[in-house]
């Protein structure tokens, strides 16, 4: 066991506000990383230091974002451990090419690839046919899904049920903010959060779908009702691969599939 002699060390009480939003016991905790209670309650209250592997069990046991376990490891007087790539460098195009393909295979079904900030990194024609009427200025680089769906300007309009969507979107974005000290997306959501509603958009989804709530939406005369599912990487060993992420939208009946083989041939 490592002395405190390291200094005043943030690390211990930044794992313990992990370990307490994970809902675990030092106990619980301390089985997962095969270690001790007491090694990890003199972690967490700065009377040992962790080693830099010990940083990186624990962080892995509570399932610490990547970003953040480089955050736990700098606290702890130690270098990152996660490379942060830009997406646009070299070394990135295969993933690139991959994203691309990824969201065209899900045609004619609307797809989209998205950073951490919510831009738009590559989308397929399903999304393209969405964005009609959607202002000009919306759509300047860099694009920026929440800034499309829910700006008056932007889809938020043709929204049937926008109070319920925006709801979910605003409430996803404070779950990520609850565990990313990310200040491009605490900038982001003040600013949506502050967009005047849009007249309209107080249905409900009603019976669209039994089990998850859908985004309806008005499009070329027809209503579209769509379920979202979002993938993201496994085991990523890259801060920007581990914030990336693939939305597709899904008909939420068959009404809806049938209207977009008619609408994408």
């Amino acid at each position: 066991m490592t002395s405190s002699a390291a200094g005043d060390s943030s690390a211990g009480p930044m794992l313990r506000s992990w370990r307490e939003r994970a809902g675990l016991s030092q106990l619980d905790l301390a089985l997962r990383a095969e270690s001790s209670s007491r090694h990890i309650s003199f972690i967490e209250t700065g009377r040992s230091r962790p080693s830099r592997a010990m940083v990186l069990k624990l962080a892995e046991q509570l399932e610490v974002p990547v970003r953040e376990r480089n955050a736990l490891l700098v606290s702890a007087g130690y270098a990152p451990h996660y490379p942060e790539t830009p997406l646009d460098s070299p070394a990135m195009e295969s993933l690139r090419a991959d994203l691309e393909r990824m969201v065209t295979a899900y045609e004619p079904y609307p797809a989209l690839a998205l950073n951490g900030a919510y831009q738009v990194l590559a989308a397929n024609r399903g999304i393209l046919m969405l964005l009609d009427g959607v202002a000009p200025w919306l759509l300047e680089p860099p694009v920026n899904a929440m800034r499309i769906t829910l700006h008056p300007d932007g889809l938020a309009r043709r929204i049937v049920n926008f109070r319920e969507w925006r709801g979910h979107l605003l409430h996803q974005m404070e779950r990520q903010l609850a565990l990313l000290r990310s200040e491009p997306l605490r900038a982001l959501y003040e600013e949506v959060t502050a967009y005047p509603l849009p007249p309209g958009g107080e249905e409900t989804a009603g019976e669209a779908s039994p089990f998850a709530l859908p985004m309806v939406i008005e499009h070329a005369g027809r209503r579209l009702a769509f379920l979202s599912a979002v993938t993201t990487f496994n085991t990523p060993m890259d801060v920007t691969v581990s914030e990336l992420a693939v939305e597709t939208f899904l008909p939420a009946g068959p009404e809806t599939a049938k209207d977009l083989q008619l609408l994408m041939p």
